[in-house]
């Protein structure tokens, strides 16, 4: 990632409005009408709570700022720079985007709402400590008013977050745009890359028995009967499901045919009917079972569950003996690390390539070393050049237990930003800017068709944008 050490003009007030404030969800309230009540202020003089602003059918209240500065301290943000003006402005763009999304007729369900929100609570709880302790933090009478008060809430994030992705999902960048882009920026605003490593690594997959396979299946085909005669299969994926993206949510997922899926998985769910439990099947993460929920035209809402079958201690001890044993033949010259991987890793992501790792924030093989994985950090940091680490036991991002050993195959010490060295992260930056102006354009003409109306002492606010219709 980036690193600054200058001042840069990509942070002005219009990019810190839309990305600091719009992609953070918040809990802001979105249309609860609440009479006006008389409240004190730190000052401690009076002053009425009641709407003070409309966009479309959307309703702002004032104490909808304080909430709004109460939750980003409470993520801890600072506010201290930010003003009132600021946050009604930031509270008015996201209600835009929200009810162009209604116009727009952009799909936003209810049962992807109460997964969210269902996951929200569970972090929340697991930060507070109980769900009693939760409902009184928000000075709720039950838990079924706490999850009514932020249905709103969550929709108008999901509104907001579809109608931002519709904006800038077909913006892009050419080579020439990246080379313009690079050549505007004054030698001394250049940004700075930190320490950045190139690093490689071998993977041994333990081997799994037919017989722990079996038992996996019979599970989820227990699963499949449980939820047939009536369980919950929210349930069980929050109790049993090994998928850490879904598990928190009850397995839930909204799928088309161009979502990044393994085969085997789209090919099972989009089989199924309505209602339909799959039979387990297996997929490069283990196995699984699904629920189709809802079939909307090409798109998909379903639930499922993945296991991954239990490796055994002598499973564990072979892989281990077999990495030790490809370990020895690179120290003693006898094969290549990146030869070695090629014809022993079971990573095949990165096997073709001699090992080499793909930093997944920027897409290209640099780590810096500030912001690395604090895992993989552990393995490098104190590795010379050629040297290769002792076997590590890890789980990968499938979640099975592998053993790996990796090496650093290049330093790149700290510098100012190079086009030929640093093309991906200077175009990253470049395709950021061309979306910021084109979220800024599609601002500027919704807010001249929208009914957008300001009352009272927010009227003398300088927004960014031409809420005011001046």
């Amino acid at each position: 990632m980036i690193q600054s050490k200058n001042k840069m003009k990509f942070s002005q007030n219009r990019i810190y409005l839309i990305f600091a404030f719009l992609m953070c969800l918040n809990f802001s309230n979105a249309q609860e009408i609440i009479k006006d009540s008389i409240k004190k202020t730190n000052t401690g003089r009076q002053k009425i709570d009641g709407i003070i602003a409309t966009v479309g059918d959307y309703l702002i209240l004032d104490s909808d700022i304080d909430k709004n500065f109460l939750e980003l301290t409470s993520q801890g943000n600072s506010v201290k720079d930010i003003t009132r003006c600021q946050m009604l402005g930031k509270l008015l763009e996201e209600r835009l985007y929200a009810h162009q999304a209604v116009q727009d007729s952009l799909k936003v369900s209810d049962a992807e709402i109460n997964s969210m929100i269902d996951e929200k609570m569970n972090i929340m709880v697991e930060q507070i400590g109980s769900v009693d302790k939760l409902v009184a933090y928000y000075k709720k009478n039950s838990l079924e008013e706490f999850k009514s008060y932020f249905f709103d809430i969550l929709k108008l994030n999901k509104l907001t977050s579809e109608m931002t992705k519709k904006i800038v999902e077909e913006v892009t960048i050419t080579p020439e745009e990246v080379r313009s882009f690079f050549k505007k920026i004054p030698k001394e605003e250049l940004p700075v890359f930190g320490d950045e490593l190139e690093v490689a690594q071998i993977v041994v997959t333990p081997k799994i028995s037919d017989e722990e396979k079996q038992k996996v299946i019979d599970k989820l085909k227990g699963f499949k009967k449980e939820i047939q005669d009536g369980a919950s299969f929210y349930s069980k994926a929050v109790l049993y499901s090994q998928d850490p993206g879904s598990k928190s949510i009850g397995g839930f997922m909204k799928i088309t045919r161009k979502s990044p899926l393994v085969k085997e998985f789209k090919e099972t769910a989009f089989s199924l009917a309505e209602g339909e439990i799959s039979e387990p099947f297996e997929t490069e993460y283990g196995y699984h079972i699904i629920l189709v929920e809802k079939i909307r035209g090409q798109d998909i809402e379903l639930r499922h569950i993945l296991l991954f079958p239990k490796v055994s201690e002598s499973a564990l001890k072979e892989a281990k003996e077999e990495i030790n044993s490809i370990r020895k033949k690179i120290i003693a010259k006898e094969i290549s690390f990146a030869d070695a991987a090629r014809a022993s890793s079971d990573e095949k992501e990165t096997k073709a390539n001699g090992g080499a790792l793909i930093n997944p924030k920027t897409q290209d093989t640099h780590f810096e070393l500030t912001k690395m994985d604090p895992t993989l950090y552990s393995l490098v940091s104190n590795l010379k050049d050629d040297q290769v680490s002792l076997p590590q036991l890890d789980e990968n991002e499938r979640g099975k237990k592998v053993y790996k050993i990796v090496t650093v195959t290049n330093r790149i010490s700290a510098h100012a930003a190079d086009y030929a060295q640093d093309y991906l992260k200077i175009k990253e930056l470049a395709l950021k800017e061309k979306q910021i102006k084109a979220i800024a354009k599609w601002t500027d003409e919704k807010i001249k068709e929208t009914y957008i109306k300001i009352n009272g002492e927010y009227r003398d606010c300088s927004f960014v944008n031409n809420w005011l219709k001046k």
